[in-house]
C-alpha cells in the first residue's frame, strides 16, 4: 500500500469521525423528543418507550409555554428581517464594489472595525434608543426586533462584494452602452448572475434573528406573549420547569430546525450557480 492510499483512510477515518461527532448530537435530541419517560436525565441513553405526546403536547398544553406563539412571533421576525437585511446587505455590496465616491475606502475601514465588535456590546444603548422611541411597549416589540436584526446588516456587505467583485465590469459597461441605469445592471444583470451570493445572505439574515437569545430577551423582557422560540425554550429548561418539560424542549428544539432546513434545501441548487458563461474569453 503507497503512501497516497494511507493518506486517503486516514482522511476518510477523519471525516468519519467527524460526521459521527456532528450527527450523534442531533439524532440524541431526535430520540429525546420521542422519549415516553420525563425528566432531563434517565438511567438508559436510549429512551426505553416512545410517543408522539411530547410533540401533541408542546401545541395543546399552551397555559405556561404558548410555543405556537413563541414559533409565530419567530417567523415574522425572521422573514421580515430576512427580506430587509437580504435587500440591504446587497444594495450596500453593490455600491461597494462598483460604484467609486469619496470616503468609501474610509467608510469600508469603519465598517470592517466594527463588525470586530460582537452586536451585544450595544445591546442596552440600542435597547434605550428603541425605549425612547416607543418601541419596547407591546407588539412593536417585534417591529423592534425586526430594526435590530436588519439595521446592522450593512456592516456585513464584505462577502457580497466580494463575489460582487468577481463579475466582470465590461457586462456593466455593455449594459450602460445599451441605456440600462445603475439600478436596472442591479436587478435586471447582477442580481441573476448572483445567485450563489444571495442563497448565502438569505440563510444568514433568516438563521440570525430566528436563532438569537440576547437580543430578543432583553427587548422581549418579561412579556411571554412576545417571547421567541429562542426564550421560550430556554424557559423551559429553568430548575423548576426542566423534570416536566425537558421532553417537549426536545420536541421543540428540533421543530426549530425545520425551517432552515427547508429553506436550506429548497435554495441548495443555486450554491451550484454562478456568472460562469457570463462573459466569453
Amino acid at each position: 500500500m503507497n503512501k497516497k492510499k494511507l493518506i486517503n483512510i486516514f482522511v476518510h477515518l477523519f471525516l468519519a469521525l467527524l460526521v459521527i461527532v456532528w450527527v450523534l448530537p442531533i439524532i440524541w435530541i431526535i430520540l429525546i423528543s420521542f422519549r415516553g419517560e420525563q425528566g432531563a436525565y434517565t438511567s438508559t441513553v436510549l429512551p426505553k418507550t416512545y410517543t408522539i405526546n411530547n410533540y401533541v403536547r408542546l401545541f395543546t398544553e399552551t397555559d405556561m409555554f404558548n410555543f405556537p406563539l413563541w414559533f409565530r412571533n419567530t417567523f415574522i421576525v425572521a422573514c421580515f428581517s430576512c427580506v430587509i437585511s437580504t435587500f440591504y446587505t446587497l444594495s450596500v455590496s453593490y455600491v461597494m464594489s462598483r460604484i467609486r465616491f469619496k470616503m468609501r475606502k474610509k467608510l469600508m475601514n469603519i465598517a470592517l472595525v466594527l463588525g470586530m465588535f460582537p452586536g451585544f456590546m450595544a445591546m442596552i444603548a440600542v435597547y434605550y434608543i428603541l425605549k425612547g422611541v416607543g418601541l419596547t411597549t407591546g407588539a412593536l416589540k417585534l417591529v423592534a426586533l425586526v430594526l435590530v436584526y436588519s439595521g446592522g446588516a450593512g456592516l456585513t456587505f464584505y462577502v457580497a462584494k466580494g463575489f460582487f467583485d468577481t463579475i466582470s465590469k465590461s457586462i456593466d459597461e455593455a449594459a450602460y452602452i445599451d441605456g440600462c441605469t445603475k439600478w436596472q445592471v442591479f436587478t435586471k444583470i447582477t442580481i441573476p448572475l448572483s445567485k450563489p451570493i444571495i442563497v448565502q445572505t438569505i440563510l444568514s439574515a433568516f438563521i440570525a434573528p430566528w436563532m438569537d437569545f440576547i437580543f430578543a430577551k432583553v427587548i422581549a423582557g418579561s412579556e411571554s406573549k412576545y417571547y421567541t422560540v429562542a426564550i421560550g425554550l430556554w424557559n423551559m429548561l429553568e430548575k423548576e420547569n426542566i423534570t416536566n418539560y425537558y421532553t417537549r424542549f426536545a420536541a421543540g428544539a428540533v421543530l426549530v430546525s425545520i425551517p432552515i432546513a427547508i429553506l436550506f434545501c429548497s435554495m441548495q441548487k443555486y450554491y451550484m450557480e454562478g456568472s460562469t458563461g457570463a462573459v466569453k474569453g
